[in-house]
């Protein structure tokens, strides 16, 4: 039996809101792997964790690299660790990088561990503790937070994945509005979808393929093959240099970091879930554009929200109505709300109590408390003191999904369209 000897390389928390990201940072490792023949063994990584957890990166990913060490194992990493140092935007208090090395076959706990990062709330500590305990090398930069993240960028088992091609800009535009022919990128979807997705909100006439923030990052396409990616690639029509670009196997849009719990009450802050409830309240918005609304279980209730970001969702929501059966997708943030990335119907409460209509065709009005209903166009009265159940149409149905607008997807929420919906 041959045994190949893997290096596993995570690194993590190198960006800042202003400027830089990871991925931009591994396309330069793996350039200077191949230009030192260093073999690179599968697709880098792009790992997204936690969505609500309470210190994060920008978009919350980490990336994971394989290399053959034979031999090379020393230089790889002066590589990475020159890299991180050179290029990490360590004037941003919040940006903390971190990096680790590990020799060998990846193990159950290590796997575990990988989905708490999703799941939960993971310390430095923690995560230094347990790394140390499954034989990682860590490297620490300032605060070293990203170490959580990658240790998870190695570890977690992707079942089910997607894949993104990055594309990044020359230095000297950073900043600069990006100089991307939008015709070509509605040319590209037309072409693609669904084999790639989350190209276009169409509702918000928004390019989703485009990030808004001052990143080396021109434009970012997904999909769930390769292939399409290249084809996609080929399609998109851009005005100024691309002077690089890596494709990334990745655990986005795939619901990775939904737990599926059976009562309210068992959900924890910072966690992520899906779980069924009743509607008790008729959603309501409030200043700032932000929508409320609480379900409920024998076990408890907890408010849910739809916020501003979600635009034409929050206008689906508002159809709920007290004594809907929903399920609900996302997660549990500061405020102890549950933000709302898709929810399914499960029975619609499509009953309302009226008061009865009179012989002569108007609906009657009360006579009094525990007097029955009067006609006030014919007078006729009657002593039943019930109303009674009336069919009505809803805007919703039994069954079907709803989700939020591309433009408001987190990078974990499964697209419907993922889901064969």
């Amino acid at each position: 039996m041959i045994i190949i000897n893997i290096l596993h390389i995570g690194i993590d928390d190198t960006d800042s809101p202003d400027g830089m990201c990871t991925t931009f940072l591994a396309s330069q490792i793996i350039n200077k792997f191949e230009y030192n023949g260093i073999e690179i063994i599968d697709y880098p990584r792009l790992i997204r964790l936690n969505p609500f957890a309470r210190f994060k990166t920008r978009g919350n990913g980490a990336v994971g690299l394989k290399i053959l060490n034979d031999g090379n194992g020393d230089l790889a990493k002066k590589i990475v660790l020159d890299a991180v140092e050179k290029l990490s935007m360590f004037d941003c208090d919040n940006t903390n990088p971190g990096v680790i090395f590990y020799e060998g076959e990846i193990t159950k706990e290590m796997e575990n561990y990988a989905f708490r990062a999703i799941y939960e709330f993971i310390t430095i500590e923690e995560a230094e503790e347990f790394g140390n305990s499954v034989g990682c090398e860590i490297h620490k930069f300032k605060k070293g937070r990203g170490i959580i993240g990658s240790i998870a960028a190695i570890s977690l088992p992707l079942s089910d994945c997607t894949f993104e091609l990055l594309t990044y800009r020359a230095s000297e535009n950073y900043g600069a509005k990006r100089r991307i022919d939008y015709e070509s990128v509605y040319k590209m979807d037309k072409e693609t979808f669904p084999d790639t997705f989350e190209n276009i909100d169409y509702s918000e006439d928004y390019i989703a393929i485009e990030p808004k923030t001052p990143c080396p990052v021109l434009y970012g396409i997904r999909s769930n093959t390769v292939e399409a990616l290249k084809k996609a690639g080929d399609i998109v029509q851009v005005s100024e240099p691309v002077v690089d670009w890596c494709i990334f196997k990745t655990n986005q849009h795939t619901d990775m970091h939904i737990q599926k719990t059976t009562d309210i009450s068992s959900m924890n802050q910072y966690g992520c879930y899906e779980v069924e409830g009743e509607v008790k309240n008729k959603p309501k918005i409030i200043d700032g554009g932000h929508m409320f609304f609480h379900i409920f279980d024998e076990s408890g209730e907890i408010e849910c929200g739809a916020y501003e970001p979600t635009k034409n969702f929050r206008k689906t929501v508002s159809y709920l109505r007290p004594g809907d059966i929903i399920k609900v997708y996302g997660g549990i943030g500061e405020q102890n709300t549950f933000n709302i990335e898709k929810f399914k119907v499960i029975k619609l409460n499509d009953i309302e109590y009226k008061n009865p209509i009179c012989k002569c065709g108007k609906r009657m009005t009360s006579a009094g408390k525990n007097k029955g209903f009067k006609c006030k166009k014919c007078g006729n009265k009657i002593q039943e003191n019930e109303k009674v159940p009336i069919k009505i149409t809803r805007f919703l149905k039994n069954a079907q999904f709803y989700e939020t607008p591309v433009s408001a997807r987190r990078h974990l929420s499964k697209p419907l369209c993922r889901m064969n919906l």
